[in-house]
């Protein structure tokens, strides 16, 4: 198996952290299996100063906690009242950057099967599974008891290296209409031409 990546990867603003997971591998690990996933679309939150984030204005509340603290940390967050997200802090403590991971591709016959066994969907489409925010945590088994998990060691979720991809897009977050000049910042990335990406630019 690869390396896990270490601190210093996420010691950089969410931008560049959010492309550089790009190609890099999600483990799950459950029950001493582990279960495998390329990130293929990734969104950025770069701070206080960032009207989409959840920090925006500065001041740490109970749920943020995790994001202004040193990055290589979750952050996992409830939406709608059913769909949990996963996020990983960036940059240094005191900065609070993440990045979401809106999407994962299984990398092998186990990993899609374990993802179909948390995730039983009608389509026959495989990328149904794991292409959007709430459905990989869902596949995953992603929720708030993995909240402050440090990906930067052995344990439930690491990140490990992976292919550089070819070509990365860049387009507009998604759903974030609230966040007035923010939501036409192009800060969401995704592998060109990968068909578990959410959302594709028009």
């Amino acid at each position: 198996m690869k390396d896990i990546l270490k601190r210093d990867f996420y010691l950089q603003d969410g931008l560049t952290v959010a492309k550089a997971l790009l190609g890099k591998v999600l483990i799950r690990e459950k029950d001493g299996q582990q279960y495998a996933f390329k990130i293929v679309e990734t969104e950025a939150y770069m701070g206080v100063e960032d009207k989409g984030a959840h920090v925006y204005g500065g001041k740490p509340t109970t749920r943020t906690k995790p994001l202004f603290g040193i990055g290589g940390r979750t952050y996992v967050y409830l939406i709608y009242g059913m769909y949990n997200c996963l996020n990983i802090a960036a940059n240094e403590e005191g900065t609070p950057h993440c990045v979401l991971i809106r999407a994962v591709e299984p990398l092998d016959e186990v990993s899609t099967a374990y993802s179909q066994s948390n995730r039983p969907i009608k389509s026959k489409k495989l990328q149904d599974l794991t292409n959007g925010p709430g459905k990989l945590c869902k596949a995953l088994e992603i929720d708030r008891g993995l909240n402050e998990v440090d990906v930067t060691q052995g344990g439930p979720l690491y990140i490990i290296d992976g292919e550089v991809p070819d070509q990365i897009i860049a387009d507009k977050r998604i759903n974030i209409d609230y966040a007035e000049e923010y939501k036409d910042k192009a800060w969401r990335f995704y592998i060109a031409q990968n068909s578990y990406v959410s959302v594709l630019k028009k």
